[in-house]
């Protein structure tokens, strides 16, 4: 039983004759015939009564009718969705994100979610480099945000914009006054920094090293709002991305810049550039490096 002979069946008992039924299928009146006749040979039954000028269901081809319009309705469905899924993708978006973007990706969910009303969006927390690459590569998202330079073959990595670090000291710091300070100052602080794995780590403990000096490491963290928190009560200082200090509602701190040129980092969006990725991705994508394209303009 095909699809399309249900599909004709339908249609000639809605068009009541197998005229009307032809020429509302674009098909010839001879080959709707035989088509039906197939039908109804292949289920061995008689599904139309046709003695009279309209077309009668039988017994039998009004139970056909009911059941074949159901069959068809959701067919339909299907393979609409099917198309959409093609040209638009599933209506969802899954996002990896690094804790310093939670003041700029809330801007741009907002511009994402007036053009696409319905998509329910995933966030999730992926902060170090085993975190974005397994995310990745297991199709748990659909693109990482991340500081985590990413040298691989399947995945792609697009800068969006570079931050400079700062340094943050507690509200009693005798440093406190200084405009700014130099890696050599930090030199005895109690030093709060990011666990292994963490890109912000690697870049601070490399800017220490071409100093010549070794960090007092007192605080392993994985996240800078408990960073912020352990500055606030006195326990050290530690040095974390401008963005994130800047949009922070806490003042309990004292923010000096560095005066190292090479205390940076840059953000990227990754993804697997093997996968398919749905035009509503690629349109989130587009929002990102626009909206970072503004951010300069404004500069």
């Amino acid at each position: 039983m095909e699809i399309r002979h249900l599909q004709y069946f339908i249609t000639i008992v809605e068009k009541h004759t197998f005229t009307n039924a032809a020429s509302a299928l674009h098909i010839s009146q001879p080959s709707l015939s035989a088509s039906i006749k197939k039908l109804e040979n292949e289920l061995g039954l008689v599904l139309l009564d046709r003695s009279s000028r309209e077309v009668q269901l039988t017994k039998e081809g009004k139970i056909l009718y009911q059941e074949a319009k159901k069959l068809v309705n959701h067919f339909e469905h299907v393979e609409n969705e099917m198309k959409r899924l093609k040209e638009q993708g599933p209506l969802e978006l899954s996002i990896g994100v690094i804790e310093s973007t939670k003041y700029w990706v809330p801007k741009i969910l907002a511009r994402f979610k007036g053009e696409y009303k319905y998509v329910r969006i995933h966030l999730m927390d992926i902060l170090s480099l085993t975190d974005v690459e397994k995310a990745l590569s297991n199709f748990d998202i659909h693109l990482a945000i991340t500081n985590q330079y990413i040298n691989s073959e399947e995945i792609e990595v697009i800068p969006i914009y570079e931050e400079k670090l700062v340094a943050l000291l507690p509200e009693n710091h005798p440093l406190r006054h200084n405009e700014t300070l130099t890696i050599e100052e930090l030199n005895q602080e109690p030093f709060i920094i990011c666990k292994e794995g963490f890109q912000t780590r690697t870049d601070i403990l490399n800017a220490f090293q071409k100093a010549g000096i070794k960090p007092n490491i007192q605080f392993e963290i994985e996240r800078f709002e408990t960073a912020c928190r352990l500055v606030e009560e006195g326990l050290g200082a530690t040095v974390l991305p401008e963005n994130y200090v800047k949009y922070s509602e806490t003042t309990h701190f004292h923010v000096k810049p560095l005066e190292d040129p090479n205390l940076s980092r840059i953000v990227y969006v990754a993804f697997d550039k093997n996968r398919y990725l749905p035009p509503l991705v690629l349109r989130f994508i587009a929002l990102v490096k626009a909206f970072f394209e503004e951010e300069q303009v404004k500069e």
